[in-house]
């Protein structure tokens, strides 16, 4: 099962993750995070990481064109846009470069309705939880509402994954959804502090998701 740790802000973080076959590495440039990466890291050493991982750029409905002189600065493999962008923005910044676009759901929400529109414009999902105000909210994310769906397109699931959620991942793995579950997305629950990761933490976690 392939692992994307968001919220990264220290270069020799990442590198280890690099080293535990981590898979993705998410960057956020949301200015209002905790996790902001310019406040620690500027763009030319965001660029300079190298390794087999996948940097990700997270974005909350900032400007297309700022979006895509990130990519550039940063070296970005992958967008996650994480706010209000319309089909429209997604797809201008996906013929540049691979796009997940994020949706919060909630109990009430119809699924299928709120993704449709978006199924030619971007690359990925991201299924996360419903908060207030915008990225993660650390609470976690009721994975039976994916359940019956037909999501059709590669995605990420996110929101409150911790540590002893092994063997709940396992068993979602088993439903007929999980057949385009692409990766799975950890950021607050793996955590010293916010942006500094528990990389013990995060070790024990792959070994066991890995051999799920």
């Amino acid at each position: 099962m392939r692992i994307k740790v968001c919220g990264m802000t220290k270069p020799e973080q990442v590198m280890q993750l690099d080293e535990l076959g981590v898979e993705f590495a998410g960057f956020i440039f949301y200015p209002k995070s905790p996790r902001y990466v310019f406040k620690t890291m500027p763009a030319t050493e965001i660029k300079k990481i190298r390794g087999s991982i996948n940097k990700v750029g997270v974005f909350v409905n900032a400007d297309p064109d700022e979006i895509l002189k990130t990519v550039d600065a940063c070296g970005l493999y992958l967008v996650q846009l994480h706010g209000d962008e319309n089909p429209r923005t997604c797809e201008r910044i996906s013929n540049y470069v691979s796009v997940i676009k994020a949706f919060r759901i909630s109990e009430d929400d119809n699924i299928a309705w709120k993704i449709r529109e978006y199924y030619d414009p971007v690359d990925m999902y991201m299924f996360d939880t419903e908060g207030a105000g915008y990225g993660g909210t650390g609470k976690k994310f009721n994975w039976q509402l994916l359940k019956g769906q037909n999501i059709r397109k590669p995605f990420f699931l996110s929101g409150g994954i911790s540590p002893g959620d092994a063997d709940n991942l396992r068993q979602f793995k088993q439903d007929p959804v999980a057949k385009d579950l692409f990766a799975i997305d950890i950021n607050s629950k793996f955590e010293i502090m916010p942006g500094l990761k528990d990389m013990n933490m995060i070790k024990d976690f792959v070994t066991q998701v890995k051999n799920t």
